[in-house]
């Protein structure tokens, strides 16, 4: 079977047109990034079929929901999807058993690939089946939200920003259970954000949107890592590190992340975890800084052997952006122009990239 996601899509209205053509991942998420009129929903919406593109195919996993060009589009309700809004809109007048079991019922029992029992465990949300929905808390209903869409038992998760109507401490308390179906369900997932720490600890795969057009789109590490495009502006900037641990010091709680494919590794303040447990890293470029020798007498414990592959000037003309290698890993350091003047910067140049442990979001 086709493990791809084809999307092309054209779609114009007065004031905004959507120009598209996209080969996503058939498995893990693809974050759709950019800023407020972007394009980001649009196009979730056209893939579900709410919105019919003049010109368009839709085709997942080689189950083809729209083919313009052959006459073909299937309707929302023929398309084996779960779509996730901001809002969950739950039914008020049933519990929250009653509401999952409205998407259960939707798939005839021999269709079913996610048991009630399954979606309440992953969402952590057994000991709330006989609350109303107005008993339950903003994260609650969210996650309520997303087992009814999974109980569909969906080809494609459709998410429209599940957190943005969240305050920070729900969206901390929501995103662990987002990782969890990321790494226990076998189900494609595109994630639509404008927030950059969502998408870095969720995201396999990036597709920058902009003005309705993708600006760019592969891999997460990859592309947050590229200087050519707006990402590398932000204050946010940075990258993502997909690591394993090496150990667990249980005195200072500091774990040791070994990089891939490297002898090199990082040290995070972080709780216990098992040897071995995939970890991912952002490292925001901000709270990197650059030395032309290991200081082993500094507070900062992470110190790490770079080369320079290349340098930008930031959106603030007193700091510079550069692009560093760790050991095949790229990096990112935001630093003044008067520090990379005083350490003589060049393209293979070899130096030390100092990190933060308290620092690192892990």
């Amino acid at each position: 079977m086709n493990s791809t996601i084809d999307v092309r899509l054209k779609l114009a209205f007065a004031e905004f047109a959507l120009d598209v053509d996209l080969t996503l991942p058939g498995r893990g998420v693809t974050a759709l990034y950019g800023h407020s009129g972007s394009g980001k929903t649009t196009c979730l919406r056209c893939m579900a079929g709410l919105e019919k593109s003049a010109s368009g195919l839709v085709s997942v996993n080689g189950e083809v929901w729209q083919d313009s060009a052959n006459n073909v589009f299937l309707p929302p309700h023929k398309r084996s999807l779960g779509y996730v809004f901001q809002e969950p809109s739950l039914f008020p007048h049933l519990d929250v058993e009653g509401n999952l079991r409205f998407g259960l019922k939707r798939i005839p029992e021999r269709d079913r690939r996610i048991t009630l029992q399954q979606a309440t465990s992953l969402l952590g949300i057994d000991h709330l089946l006989s609350r109303a929905p107005d008993k339950l808390s903003g994260g609650e209903r969210q996650r309520v939200g997303i087992a009814r869409a999974l109980l569909t038992s969906p080809r494609l998760l459709l998410m429209d920003e599940p957190l943005a109507a969240l305050d920070a401490q729900r969206k901390s308390e929501i995103l662990p259970y987002l990782e969890r179906l990321h790494d226990e369900l076998d189900i494609p997932v595109i994630y639509v954000s404008h927030a950059q720490d969502e998408v870095a600890r969720l995201a396999d795969h990036l597709v920058l949107l902009s003005d309705g057009k993708a600006l760019a789109s592969g891999p997460i590490g990859e592309t947050l890592a590229r200087l050519d495009l707006p990402l590398a502006m932000g204050d946010d900037a940075g990258v993502v590190i997909e690591g394993s641990v090496l150990t667990y010091d249980a005195a200072y709680q500091l774990i040791t992340v070994q990089l891939p494919r490297s002898e090199l590794s990082i040290r995070v303040a972080h709780s216990a975890l098992l040897p071995g447990k995939p970890l991912r890293l952002k490292v925001q470029a901000r709270d990197v800084s650059l030395s032309l020798q290991p200081d082993a007498q500094s507070s900062i414990l992470n110190r790490l052997p770079v080369t320079v592959i290349e340098e930008i000037a930031a959106d603030n003309t007193a700091h510079v952006l550069v692009r560093l290698d760790v050991d095949g890993s790229p990096l990112l350091a935001r630093i003044t122009r008067y520090s990379r003047d005083q350490l003589q910067l060049a393209a293979g140049q070899q130096l030390w990239a100092q990190i933060k442990s308290v620092a690192l979001l892990a």
